[in-house]
């Protein structure tokens, strides 16, 4: 926990563009853990609900661990907004590897088309 707080109190690691990758390292993570979190117990379908929701929440804890230092780094670089606009994008990046590794789901034309919208929406919120 020690090691996470110290990624926002380098002097020398703080320039923007680190501050920007740093952000996005602790979301993918963070992602990882959340997407495991919400749908990995579906891999267990025969299991107690008690014991996934246990399961889910046990998990879910080291997605916050690494969330809200990115969400505490990124605000120093990005809008409240952009940061959630980011975070949506990588949640659907990684629920995308997460689903074709784990349940084998494949990507389909629409959902293609929807992620180009997402990224439309990116776009017009950093104001390129």
């Amino acid at each position: 926990m020690e090691q996470v707080s110290k990624l926002t109190s380098l002097p020398s690691l703080s320039t923007p563009v680190v501050m920007t990758m740093k952000t996005i390292i602790l979301l993918i993570v963070s992602n990882i853990f959340m997407t495991i979190a919400w749908y990995g117990h579906l891999k267990y379908k025969d299991k107690p609900l008690v014991w996934v929701i246990s399961i889910s929440w046990s998990i879910a804890l080291f997605e916050y661990i690494f969330q809200v230092p990115a969400n505490r780094i990124g605000t120093q670089t990005f809008s409240l907004i952009q940061l959630k606009i980011m975070q949506e994008c990588i949640t659907l990046v990684v629920f995308t590897v997460i689903a074709y590794l784990l349940f084998e789901q494949t990507v389909k034309w629409n959902n293609l088309v929807s992620y180009a919208l997402i990224a439309g929406a990116v776009y017009f919120s950093f104001g390129f």
